[in-house]
This record gives structure tokens, sequence and C-alpha cells, in this order.
């Protein structure tokens, strides 16, 4: 495959920021899919403007991902059309993968990224951080994932074409998002004693407290997956530190 120019790469990238400008129940986001792809469709047929039409026509059809993936989708179809693939198997492909985008998505970003970052800025507030810090810190962690999928997701599927399943399931974004639960985790812990702290004042009533809600914390935590007790002591004792200061 011949690479696509840097313009028509960031073109998409931009556009997929839009992917869900034009969601409905029709085809899903699938008019966003094609608003996205159509630099590249406009250079591979750049010498057949009916070719163009029909290839734009037919990608603005039924479509759905999660939309930090959708450049792993344009850039592996865009692979594809420079290949001159049938066009009966590219759909195939867009049918074949779109659920698993979907899943790792919600379950990387939704599920697990996205509370984390939250919950890190939650607990900066309660340290005693400014307000616009903790949503700084928040925008940069969430963003570092955010934009790092979406440059990422482009190069393979670019590079890999129909084989980024694979790909997909040898990365390590399932490991990503059990260690981002985790951490979030631990910072919930860590904000819910400096909440507790704040709401009840010094002395002993408040050691009570917060030690109740770290026990709380430490039965939820080990009922949904395995928790470093020595992480979890860490933590118990910086939010009693900081939230009796």
């Amino acid at each position: 495959m011949k690479v696509l120019p840097r313009r028509v790469r960031a073109e998409i990238l931009l556009r997929s920021l839009a992917v869900q400008g034009s969601w409905n129940y029709e085809t899903l986001i699938g008019t966003g899919f094609a608003f996205t792809i159509l630099p590249a469709l406009r250079h591979i047929h750049r010498a057949d403007p009916e070719a163009l039409q029909t290839s734009l026509v037919r990608h603005a059809g039924l479509f759905n991902s999660h939309p930090y993936f959708i450049p792993v989708a344009a850039g592996a179809v865009a692979r594809l059309e420079e290949d001159d693939v049938a066009s009966p198997v590219v759909e195939r492909f867009k049918s074949a993968i779109r659920g698993s985008l979907g899943s790792v998505g919600d379950q990387l970003v939704w599920w697990a990224w996205r509370p984390m970052s939250a919950v890190l800025g939650v607990a900066l507030l309660l340290a005693g951080a400014a307000w616009w810090i903790a949503v700084i810190a928040f925008l940069t962690v969430y963003n570092t994932l955010h934009v790092g999928l979406r440059i990422w997701g482009m190069r393979i599927g670019l590079e890999r074409g129909m084989e980024v399943g694979r790909v997909l399931r040898d990365a390590p974004l399932h490991r990503m998002g059990r260690a981002a639960s985790n951490f979030g985790l631990l910072l919930a812990g860590f904000a819910t004693v400096l909440a507790v702290a704040r709401v009840s004042g010094p002395g002993d009533g408040n050691l009570l407290l917060g030690a109740g809600a770290v026990a709380l914390g430490i039965w939820l935590g080990l009922r949904a997956r395995t928790v470093v007790w020595a992480a979890l002591g860490t933590v118990w004792g910086l939010g009693m530190l900081f939230g009796t200061l």
C-alpha cells in the first residue's frame, strides 16, 4: 500500500473527533464514519469521481464503534480501499470489527480510564489542591489515553488492514483497563477517607469513621478483584494524614 500523505492522515484524525455529530437511529455513526474517511477516499479515487461517490455512499451505511477507536476502522478501511479489495469483502470486514471496537473501547475508556481520571480530580480537590489543578490533572490524564488511542489506532489500521483484529487481541488494552480500575479503587479509598475527615473534623470519631470507610472499601474491593494489602495500607495512612491536617 502507498502511504497516505501526512495531510490526509491528519485530516482523518481531526474529523474523527466529530464522528458522533450525525448520530442517528438508522445508520448510528455510519455517516460520521463516511465523513471521517472522506479525505482518504478523495485521495485514493482522485482520478475517478464516480468511484469516489460510490464508495462514499457505501461507507455512509450502518456502522458503529467506540468513537475513540474510529481511526482504527478508518485506517484499516483506507488500506483496503487503496489495495482495491472487493466491496463485499470490505463490508464484511466492517461488520466483523465494529463489535470488537465497541466492546474494547467501552471497557477501557468508559468503565476504567474515565472513572479513574475523575476520581483523581476529586482526590486532589479533597487533598486541598486548587480546583484548576484538579481540572487540569483530569483533562491531562484522560486525554493522554484519548489522543494516544486515536493516533495509535490510525497507525495500526493503515499498517495492518484486515489484521487489526489480531493486533487488538495482542495489545495490552485489557491489562491497561484492569490497572486503571485498580488504581481508581485506591484513589476512591483515599478520597473517601479525606471526605470523612473533612465532614467529621479531627478527633476519635473521625478516626473511627475513616477506619470504617476503609474497611468497607477493602471488603468491596476484594470482592471485585485482588488488592495488594500493602497498597491499601499506604492509601489509608496517607488519607488519614492529609485528611486530618
